[in-house]
């Protein structure tokens, strides 16, 4: 009996959008509106790969960087929630899938002292060039049309499942947890034993519940969190089955 946890990062686990956050480095903690106007749909990466390149052009440098990103808040109830994953990680695989950064992850997990909870972490790929500047990847590239171009968590997570069934490692549940529209199209993967656990008053449970009202609900249950004491209350619920 095992469990898979999946993660979204930005607003699940940290309380704020750790790319958004990053702006504290900038001049004035704030950008020029040609640059914030430069965003497109779908394009999220591109845009924030500019946000680097000024942030570089202006001298900010990685250690600054690091030490802004490491005061984000986690969300109300995380720490004790990966503190209690990390007592029983016999039962639960865990992993994140996030439009963040490998960077901006890393340093905010280690510094919290909990990457070793996670058993790997699927985001976009990000690197201090060799002039200092961050430049960040796409995480792969695919074909479905609900995604931002750079991203489809529901490939990551069939990529997955497909791996670790080759390795023999199947599981009783998946529990999915996440707040944004982008969480959708993995929740839409689930299957009927499956759960989705979207963050209360986010886009997230807002899309699932508009797709209940015109009749073509997710197979999945779902249920709503608001503090992650609520995902821990209904992990040891499974616990105890």
């Amino acid at each position: 009996m095992k469990f898979l946890l999946v993660f979204d990062f930005d607003h699940t686990i940290i309380d704020e959008n750790s790319d958004t956050w990053i702006v504290k480095c900038a001049p004035e903690r704030k950008l020029p509106n040609g640059l914030r106007n430069s965003y497109q749909p779908g394009h999220w990466t591109e845009y924030m790969g500019r946000v680097f390149v000024y942030l570089g052009d202006n001298g900010v440098k990685e250690d600054e960087m690091k030490r802004t990103m490491t005061t984000i808040p986690f969300t109300a109830g995380m720490i004790d929630l990966l503190g209690f994953i990390g007592e029983n990680k016999e039962l639960f695989d865990c992993i994140i899938v996030s439009d963040s950064n490998t960077v901006f992850i890393d340093w905010i997990l280690k510094a919290a002292d909990f990457h070793k909870v996670f058993d790997e972490v699927f985001t976009n790929p990000a690197a201090f060039s060799s002039t200092g500047y961050l430049t960040v990847q796409h995480f792969h590239a695919h074909h479905c049309a609900k995604c931002p171009k750079n991203l489809c968590k529901r490939k990551v997570l069939k990529e997955f499942l497909d791996k670790q069934l080759e390795r023999g490692v199947s599981y009783t549940q998946i529990v999915y947890i996440g707040d944004g529209g982008n969480d959708l199209c993995p929740v839409m993967f689930l299957k009927k034993n499956d759960i989705a656990m979207p963050r209360q008053g986010y886009t997230l449970e807002k899309r699932i519940s508009q797709l209940a009202q015109s009749l073509s609900p997710v197979q999945c249950s779902v249920l709503v969190w608001s503090s992650a004491i609520d995902i821990m209350s209904y992990l040891k619920l499974l616990m105890k089955e």
